[in-house]
């Protein structure tokens, strides 16, 4: 007999015109002991029904059995983790857990509710800051007090809303390895609701698909046969992992594409050049032009051991320590490494956001000397103008930078990039009634629309969720090999830099950061996600990623044995495609 089911359970918000059936005939079983993850797309109900399974909410028809017994409110057999921290924040990592313990397990004694306490603590390793305000702890320390909470209640089902969705791809890949172990350890019935299919796949026994909303219902249930404990690294040449992760994500993007994306207008791109690219009577300095003379006749873009060096009360702080490097004109670079290693300073000195220390940058045979429109610039949050709809917030732009363009002209290059980023049905709504994800394809179409030179990403998609950064990383590739402009992103997260880039650029830890590696991605364009995931070397790009970042983990300097093992894989990987490639010839 299960122990938590669901069956027929519909639910739907608002009444009349405004209603809004976010759940439809939902049914699930849970067995003891079982571990469940639910992945779905932002706004397709995933908390709604965790907040039914937990008795938090009361569904319209149908019903949720707790062991054989209809669930009508909440209880402590049934605990829950979500994804805002819910700490007090006047009381101790030890006094948040203690008052949940306490309040579960009043018939035990003090001595055995302080043991309950610590034991959990400990679990999650945060002996060392019992008495610290949740105010003193970073977001994934605060995540840990949750589940640590939630774990000491000693609740028969452990609910999960996304626990570690608002953390960093980093934190959250160490926090995920953390709580594979404690699960291993705790052998609970545990559902947890996720974006991240790596994650699903690392943590449970079965994953189950939630269906694009509204009237959302659980799709395929793919079940996950990895013996535990599953190792990160492991997995990354795991036949089954590979296979699994395939298949789920191929379902996931299939349901994503079936969605209604709205009639677009066919829209041809005006034959008009912006001011930026009109040729300038400025020279490069004279100085630069005799330093850097190979690099404006072979690179369209150099870096020429830039340095930022910023003041501190205990002296000069070197964030980044001779950054050097060359771009052909066209090429997408990828920029990744662990948080503090510099990347987002690279990128505001190449914006002209940020001066440099010393050192130079060149473009297009000109020094960058300060911001300008021949950059285009997305940051992780799109920075909109609430008070004006998508289209204004991208014509801000063109109307500047094609002076000379006709007001129609100008028209239809605004709105045919936000038909190309799905938008041709919504450019006239409010930035305040977008969506994040619509908010960063307004960016996106803004960025695009000023046609520059260089464009600029700095974490672009960190703020959205797995399977929405999906969605808009394949939008991002479908606009850029239309327009081939010379790009760098910044990002954590490896898939992303893999699929964009042409080359990936790891930094080596900061302060005092360089570039550690540089791996070229040799996989063919145009590149979808589906396509690389059935690649014989996409996983192998990916294992030297993952070894680099785990090299420098935790502000580690990693020996040279170490980097030798790197560097030997990619020789390793790189003879493999050259013979591969001869054998094609032949």
């Amino acid at each position: 007999m299960p122990i938590l089911e669901a069956s027929g359970v519909c639910k739907s918000f608002g009444t009349a015109k405004s209603r809004n059936e976010v759940l439809a005939d939902v049914n699930l079983k849970v067995e003891e002991g079982e571990f469940i993850a639910i992945v779905g797309f932002s706004g397709s109900g995933k908390s709604t029904l965790i907040s039914l399974l937990a008795g938090l909410s009361r569904p319209d028809s149908g019903v949720v059995l707790f062991r054989n017994r209809e669930v009508t409110g909440p209880e402590p057999q049934r605990g829950v983790v979500f994804q805002s921290y819910a700490l007090m924040p006047w009381l101790s990592v030890e006094a948040n857990v203690a008052l949940a313990v306490d309040s579960v397990h009043k018939g035990k004694p003090k001595s055995e509710r302080r043991a309950l306490v610590r034991k959990y603590i400990d679990m999650v390793g945060l002996s060392h800051a019992v008495d610290r305000k949740p105010a003193e702890l970073s977001g994934g320390m605060r995540q840990r007090v949750s589940v640590a909470r939630a774990l000491a209640m000693q609740p028969d089902v452990l609910l999960l809303d996304e626990p570690l969705s608002a953390l960093d791809a980093l934190t959250r890949s160490k926090l995920q390895d953390e709580f594979a172990e404690i699960c291993q350890e705790e052998k609970r019935t545990i559902v947890l609701i996720t974006n991240d299919v790596d994650e699903a796949i690392l943590l449970a026994d079965r994953i189950i698909p939630l269906t694009p909303g509204p009237k959302a219902t659980l799709g395929q249930s793919f079940k996950v046969d990895i013996p535990h404990p599953r190792d990160r690294g492991a997995l990354n040449s795991d036949p089954e992992f590979i296979r699994i992760r395939a298949e789920v994500t191929a379902y996931l993007m299939d349901l994503g594409a079936s969605r209604a994306s709205g009639n677009q207008r066919q829209i041809d791109l005006p034959n008009v050049v912006p001011i930026t690219q009109k040729p300038l009577s400025e020279k490069l300095p004279a100085a630069y032009a005799r330093k850097a003379r190979s690099a404006v006749e072979k690179g369209y873009v150099e870096f020429f051991e830039v340095r930022k060096v910023y003041p501190t009360p205990k002296g000069p702080l070197t964030v980044v320590d001779g950054f050097d490097m060359k771009m052909k004109k066209g090429e997408f670079i990828s920029i990744i490494g662990h948080s503090g290693c510099g990347k987002s300073t690279v990128l505001s000195m190449v914006a002209g956001l940020n001066p440099i220390t010393s050192g130079g940058i060149i473009l297009d045979n000109r020094e960058v000397s300060g911001a300008g429109p021949d950059r285009a610039v997305v940051f992780q949050a799109p920075s909109l103008m609430p008070w004006l709809t998508a289209r204004e917030n991208v014509a801000l732009g063109v109307d500047k930078v094609y002076p000379d363009a006709s007001p129609a002209e100008r028209k239809d290059i605004v709105e045919y990039y936000l038909s190309r980023v799905g938008l041709g049905a919504a450019m006239h709504r409010l930035a305040a009634d977008l969506s994040n994800g619509m908010k960063q394809r307004v960016g996106i179409a803004r960025a695009f629309a000023l046609s520059p030179k260089l464009l600029l990403l700095d974490e672009p998609f960190g703020m959205l969720d797995s399977l929405t950064r999906w969605e808009l990383q394949e939008v991002l590739m479908d606009v850029w090999k239309r327009t081939q402009v010379t790009a760098i992103c910044v990002t954590h997260d490896v898939d992303e830099a893999i699929l964009l880039a042409d080359r990936v650029v790891m930094m080596s830890n900061g302060p005092n950061a360089r570039i550690g590696n540089i791996m070229e991605v040799d996989l063919p364009r145009p590149r979808t996600r589906k396509e690389l995931l059935a690649h014989p070397d996409y996983y192998a790009y990916r294992e030297e990623l993952l070894d680099f970042l785990e090299a420098y983990e935790g502000g580690a300097n990693p020996g040279e044995d170490q980097l030798r093992s790197i560097q030997e894989k990619r020789l390793a990987r790189i003879a493999r495609q050259k013979a591969v490639r001869t054998v094609a010839a032949e």
